[in-house]
């Protein structure tokens, strides 16, 4: 809405008679449901209809619940290729905006790597604490190999595409990055000049592309009732139970780093209060546990993180890049514990350098998981690292979606907790704008360009 049109609708409000209705009806405010709500009442729903269809045998029931929550997955997958490829495009572009690039580039990536140590570390101790892989009744036959596996020349050799089209067929969200980098910083080497009519192309198609999953993302209560409900469905609690000091650990783990480590480098590191960070990013953090996505948060994240006062500039490099790389709980919590897991199942005996391996393979091979949902290449990657048995794969997939949700919701905090970091460090956080992060409802993403 411009300004002008603004003030126009004031005056004519304020001259209006009393018994004349007001231009510009909206709805009361205590008829609206707030998004947090609808979220939390898709989820209760979607419990109450997998349990009925569970327990009763309502073989349709649980064919509509699977259908409404792949179709919502779907939807957000749809946009996934175009979107990292052009966001990823206009967040290298952008830093040409921004002073210090350079530096803001660094520190960022200096900070997905600490607090990524910090996240692995944790997930290690919880795991040689509880030994997630005692007493389950599971055994090494109960496992199967998965018909792909991850390894450190796969990752490397397949980071370069051998051609533009597979990647986006085939959605390999890091040969995507890899492409959309290139094409980055070769727009910055020939100058605004020459590169303006693609920019404006790529931030048109990014601007439509974030509008359009906006609509995908107010389905989320829908969406959430279909997921919820078939994962209740489709594994009951009598799986839940053969796993539950994994899933346990999985969900203890990533709670002491979001509501543990990161109010802990908000107030000591950026010295900001933490409960606002929560206040402003709780939109997106939500939205990840549900969509268990963290490229299909992006929007949202990047919205949020804006809200939290970190300039636009900064915020549409740093949130792209963390949403394919900064992933505390997918790549770092979860292939500590897992391992741990794996390797008790199989009666394997790690040490210290096995451990040390884990850390590294957590803080350099994250951008595996490359935003997606799920882990399953983060997990091959470690497994074949160490040098355990793929089968153990299997022996997690079953319970995989059920521990997604917390692992994605993880990781979307830390990629709106360290552009908060930085920009507090750098002194260019507007504390004002933080403060005040939640004061206004999330309508939709902000415009993708600054």
């Amino acid at each position: 809405m411009s300004p002008v049109f603004t003030r126009s609708v004031s005056v004519s409000a304020n001259s209006a008679s009393p018994a004349e209705p007001k231009p510009g009806f909206r709805i009361p405010k205590f008829l609206k449901i707030p998004f947090w709500a609808q979220i939390l009442g898709g989820l209760v729903l979607g419990v109450l209809l997998g349990w009925l269809a569970r327990s009763q045998d309502i073989s349709w029931l649980v064919t509509t619940l699977s259908k409404v929550g792949d179709t919502f997955i779907g939807l957000l997958k749809l946009a996934v290729a175009p979107l990292v490829f052009f966001a990823i495009l206009i967040s290298i572009t952008n830093l040409r905006k921004v002073n210090n690039a350079a530096r803001l580039a660094t520190r960022t990536l200096l900070w997905f790597m600490i607090t990524s140590l910090i996240a692995v570390a944790i997930g290690l101790v919880i795991g040689l604490v509880t030994n997630p892989g005692a007493g389950t009744g599971l055994t090494p036959k109960d496992g199967a190999k998965p018909e792909d596996t991850g390894s450190w020349i796969d990752f490397l050799t397949g980071i370069i595409p051998t051609d533009v089209i597979t990647p986006f067929t085939e959605l390999n969200v890091l040969q995507i990055v890899f492409m959309a980098a290139v094409a980055g910083v070769a727009i910055l080497k020939i100058g605004d000049e020459k590169a303006k009519p693609i920019l404006d192309l790529s931030e048109s198609v990014l601007a439509l592309l974030q509008k359009a999953l906006w609509w995908v993302i107010k389905l989320s209560p829908i969406g959430t009732i279909g997921l919820i409900g078939f994962a209740i469905a489709d594994y009951g609690w009598n799986l839940i139970s053969k796993y539950a000091t994994f899933t346990a650990d999985i969900y203890i783990g990533c709670a002491l780093v979001m509501f543990g480590v990161y109010p802990l480098l908000l107030s000591t590191v950026a010295k900001v209060n933490p409960l606002q960070f929560f206040k402003g990013a709780w939109p997106a953090i939500q939205l990840a546990f549900v969509s268990r996505s963290s490229v299909g948060t992006m929007p949202v994240t990047q919205r949020v993180t804006e809200r939290l006062g970190v300039p636009k500039e900064y915020t549409s490099f740093a949130v792209p890049f963390g949403a394919t790389t900064k992933m505390d709980g997918c790549a770092a919590i979860y292939p500590a514990i897992a391992a741990i897991f794996v390797a008790q199942i199989f009666d394997v005996d790690m040490g210290i350098k096995e451990y040390l391996l884990i850390a590294f393979v957590s803080v350099v091979g994250s951008a595996a998981t490359a935003g997606l949902t799920g882990a399953t290449v983060m997990l091959t990657l470690t497994l074949s690292t160490l040098g355990l048995p793929m089968e153990g794969v299997g022996l997690l997939l079953a319970i995989d979606p059920v521990l997604d949700m917390m692992r994605t919701a993880t990781n979307v905090a830390g990629q709106a907790l360290v552009p908060v970091v930085v920009a507090a460090r750098e002194n260019i956080l507007d504390k004002e704008a933080y403060e005040t992060a939640s004061s206004s409802p999330l309508d939709e993403p902000l415009p993708a360009t600054a």
